[in-house]
């Protein structure tokens, strides 16, 4: 298809600002891709233990605990670009300063920890600000097609760099992985400051001082306490991806290296999870699922697969199309998701709702990694991945309890967005 077919198939790739998003989104995602392989197996190699790798990516994690609520104020307050450079500079400084250490010598576990915990911050205040920005450059009735297109980018640049990451590691080490995605994230800077949208679009307070960090908090947490249907699916992923990540993330390098051939084993299991991430986001083009947050909730339980299909030691191909498919719902959902957020919060919150949306679903993680390793060592690495996956089962279920979970529906927001915009402009004159 045409440059002018696909304007004209999808209006929103007229938007200037849209398309340098695009482009951001093609090339952290990839970077990311060849931190995710380099890291694990960066630790792998310099200590051999899984355990070592379970305090690593906890340390990754950890940050977003403090730091996530921080990045949803400043991006309500601040340009959520100009949060997001900020974001990539701490990720492009933690993982090239760890590349550029495995390149010339075998850091400390100490310094690896300390490291991933700049990443990680950097990963805590990005996600609101993300979560900020498109619903600020796009018009609501575009927000389907945007998150659709700009998540298949994200996925097809994290897609090729997991891919490429394998082979690298396996031919040269991780430590050009880590040293590649230092790059690829500074790369992003100039892409990102020549977005002109994505203004303060609070109601102006007049004369008077600006609101204290804690009250904006307060009124964050407000709002998203109100919907039940976000702190319940919210709760229930803290749950699940506590236990995906130490059974995936922290013992799945371990799997492949000792049963599937190692880092360019690793690699194609992630690059199979971000195709079928693709493969989802061009279905959720054309599909939408009727009852949007019931679809949520299943598909946080269909994660079970990915500990199940490592834990039985499937041969590489089952696994690898295992992940694919999972991949195919975890982005139908995730495109659902992003859009249920953006139609029922109001655009001035978002940042801070998302900033709750993403502790409370990472807040269990670094308990995840910090369990995973010394568990497996005890028990073996496949029962601690059955376990996983019956706590994910299980968690799911718990999840389909409210109505609302079960009865939303698509296209009409739960609460009205101008509806919900006017009574907080109203709210915040009242305060005043």
């Amino acid at each position: 298809m045409s440059r002018g077919g696909l304007v004209r198939r999808f209006p929103v790739l007229a938007i200037r600002d849209f398309r340098l998003l695009l482009a951001d989104r093609l090339i952290a995602p990839a970077s990311v891709g060849f931190s995710m392989v380099g890291v694990s197996f960066a630790v792998l190699r310099a200590t051999n233990s899984p355990a070592d790798l379970s305090y690593v990516l906890a340390a990754q994690i950890a940050p977003s605990l403090v730091f996530a609520l921080l990045g949803g104020v400043a991006a309500d307050r601040f340009p959520p670009q100009r949060v997001i450079v900020a974001a990539n500079l701490m990720m492009a400084l933690g993982e090239g300063t760890f590349g550029l250490l495995v390149l010339t010598g075998r850091p400390p576990l100490w310094v690896m920890i300390g490291l991933e915990m700049v990443t990680g911050t950097g990963v805590a205040i990005f996600y609101p600000a993300s979560q900020a920005l498109l619903p600020r450059i796009v018009p609501r009735g575009m927000l389907q097609d945007a998150s659709a297109i700009s998540r298949l980018a994200m996925n097809s640049g994290q897609m090729s760099g997991a891919a490429a990451a394998g082979l690298l590691v396996a031919a040269a080490g991780p430590g050009w992985a880590l040293a590649l995605c230092g790059i690829g994230m500074v790369a992003t800077v100039p892409l990102l400051l020549s977005i002109r949208g994505g203004q303060d679009l609070r109601p102006a307070t007049g004369t008077g001082p600006p609101a204290s960090m804690l009250a904006e908090l307060r009124e964050g947490w407000s709002e998203f306490r109100s919907h039940t249907w976000l702190w319940v699916i919210v709760a229930q992923f803290a749950v699940v991806m506590m236990a995906w990540y130490g059974a995936f993330s922290v013992l799945g390098p371990v799997v492949a290296k000792e049963h599937l051939g190692g880092p360019a084993a690793w690699g194609a299991i992630t690059a199979a999870d971000a195709l079928g991430l693709i493969a989802g986001g061009i279905v959720s083009l054309r599909v939408t699922p009727r009852r949007p947050m019931l679809f949520v909730v299943l598909t946080g339980g269909a994660v079970a697969i990915s500990p199940l299909s490592l834990a039985m030691v499937l041969p590489l191909p089952a696994i690898c199309l295992a992940s694919f498919g999972l991949g195919v719902f975890v982005e139908m959902m995730m495109v659902q998701w992003t859009v249920a957020m953006a139609r029922n919060i109001p655009s001035d919150r978002l940042a801070r709702v998302s900033s709750y949306d993403v502790l409370g679903s990472v807040m269990a993680m670094p308990a995840g990694a910090l369990i995973a390793g010394p568990l497996g060592a005890a028990i073996g690495i496949s029962s601690a991945q059955y376990a996983a996956a019956a706590v994910i089962i299980v968690a799911s279920a718990l999840a389909l309890i409210p109505r609302d979970v079960r009865t939303m529906r698509g296209g009409d927001p739960a609460v009205p967005p101008a509806a919900a915009e006017a009574a907080g402009e109203l709210l915040d004159v009242v305060s005043r």
